[in-house]
């Protein structure tokens, strides 16, 4: 039996996602030019803007698209980063627990730019320090770029209180830009609500084509363009828009993901976990995605844990980066207070749309012996 536990990472196209991008492979026309089949194109690209836009409810200029979720963060960190530097600020502020696509860029801004880059730190749940924020915006307000949180975080699940950051922002007039990808399609998302000034989505999280991200960002604010050439999507982003995965992230969009059905079943998995390794535990508590589950398992290593799964045909993730072949623990758990060992005997199980109760089932009859190989292995 296969089973795919790391839809956090990728997740499969839904069938309407599937038909909708095919029909716009066979159209001729590219959405920049002035004929018919160019014209044709074209509105294609502008109905799956406005779904895009009723969805995450925002207007339709502020759908910005991109070819990635990575590059629709490097733009707005660093459009907005150059936008505050000519007002004389350089400061940017992230929390500790931010995926790479924004940690790096961010620390590219501090290498090359000059940016002063302060984390917030986070509790032992992976929430963040609302006093740490709200010192500094009180202290350093005046000299802050913008302030970039994630939603939900893609190893834990923790869901982060936006609202509270940007009401905290808003007394000093600064950028909030959210990080969004793995929270879209799963829980209530609403950019205008939330009172952003950008927002990053990716198609391939929610059933969507690999290759299409979205940056929500506020109308009326212009920032410098990470690409230039042809000038679409407001100058801001240049380059033939891809007109079959925009109407494929559209349709994917519009399709009910059932967080409760998927709810359920992680919490089997936690029960499960909990069971039939009692010294185990669940990494970050409180408000979470439907999906994720984070499990520390003692007295393991997590990539000895990955390949023993996948040798029983179970594919989850260890949630740690991995740079020029070199295994790093998770600086996400490293954030809440885990240690360097620990942090290495984690695993992240992501639960998806297809994921059904005999795969969880599965899951659990396996764990134990990989569990126990594990630990065999660890002592050698």
């Amino acid at each position: 039996m296969s089973v795919y536990l790391d839809h956090a990472a990728t997740t499969p196209m839904v069938d309407a996602a599937i038909v909708a991008m095919t029909k716009q492979l066979g159209k001729l026309g590219n959405p920049s030019s002035l004929h018919t089949p160019g014209r044709s194109a074209r509105k294609d690209i502008e109905q799956a803007r406005e779904v895009l836009a009723r969805v995450v409810d925002c207007a339709p200029s502020e759908i910005i698209f991109t070819a990635s979720g990575t590059e629709a963060n490097n733009t707005a960190l660093k459009g907005l980063f150059w936008k505050s530097r000519a007002e004389g600020k350089n400061v940017v502020v992230i929390s500790a627990v931010e995926h790479h696509a924004i940690i790096d860029p961010a620390a590219w801004l501090g290498e090359h730019e000059g940016a002063e880059v302060i984390e917030i730190q986070v509790n032992k749940n992976g929430v963040i320090d609302l006093k740490q924020l709200g010192d500094l915006i009180k202290t350093r307000g005046d000299e802050i770029a913008f302030i970039s949180i994630m939603h939900a975080n893609n190893e834990t699940g923790v869901i982060q209180p936006i609202a509270q950051v940007t009401a905290l922002a808003r007394e000093g007039s600064i950028p909030v830009h959210c990080d969004a990808v793995q929270s879209f399609g799963k829980v209530s998302l609403s950019f205008a609500g939330l009172g952003l000034s950008a927002l990053t989505l990716s198609a391939h999280k929610i059933g969507g084509p690999l290759g299409i991200g979205v940056l929500v960002f506020q109308r009326g604010v212009e920032i410098p363009a990470l690409l230039h050439g042809g000038g679409q999507e407001r100058e801001i982003r240049s380059g033939t828009l891809n007109a079959p995965a925009i109407v494929a992230f559209a349709a994917a969009a519009q399709q009910a993901i059932p967080s409760s059905q998927i709810a359920s079943l992680r919490d089997l998995l936690i029960a499960g976990i909990k069971q039939a390794i009692p010294d185990a535990y669940i990494n970050g508590e409180g408000e979470k995605l439907p999906g994720i589950v984070n499990a520390t398992f003692p007295g393991t290593e997590s990539d000895t844990l990955l390949l023993l799964l996948d040798a029983q045909g179970i594919a989850a993730s260890t949630g740690s980066a991995c740079s020029a072949g070199v295994q790093r623990p998770s600086h996400v758990l490293l954030a809440m207070g885990h240690s360097d060992k620990s942090a290495r005997s984690s695993l992240r199980f992501s639960l998806g749309t297809q994921t059904t109760r005999e795969e969880i089932e599965e899951t659990l009859n396996v764990l134990p012996q990989v569990i126990e190989r594990a630990r065999a292995a660890n002592l050698r």
